[in-house]
């Protein structure tokens, strides 16, 4: 395949896997107010404190991410390598601003339970 083919399917790719995310977070939340309703009780703010404190934890993480891997632009590289470790910073740099966001989110529940 050439380059343009490989770039349109990775295109077309990224933007399906973002469609099916956001569509997967919107089920979920459509789920949970409806237990909610069923069960009588009142959907609560927390909710969204929750996905505002991990997107918020995403955003931070992939922008250290982005910051740590333009080291990697210093270096001399092949091309595959150097975009492997790149997009490799980036998302394990995500994945620790989630898992941040997450503890954050036990020590604040945990403190206002008190």
């Amino acid at each position: 395949m050439d380059t343009t083919t490989q770039e349109t399917i990775l295109g077309v790719g990224f933007f399906t896997s973002i469609i099916i995310i956001f569509f997967i977070l919107i089920r979920y939340t459509y789920l949970v107010r409806k237990a909610m309703a069923e069960n009588g009780q009142a959907p609560s703010k927390a909710i969204t404190k929750i996905k505002f404190l991990s997107i918020g934890g995403i955003l931070i993480g992939l922008g250290f991410g982005l910051m740590v891997s333009s080291i990697f632009t210093f270096f001399d590289l092949k091309e595959g390598t150097a975009d492997l470790l790149i997009w490799g910073t980036i998302i394990i740099f995500g994945g620790i601003g989630l898992i941040t966001a997450h503890f954050l989110d036990q020590k604040f529940e945990r403190t206002n339970r008190r």
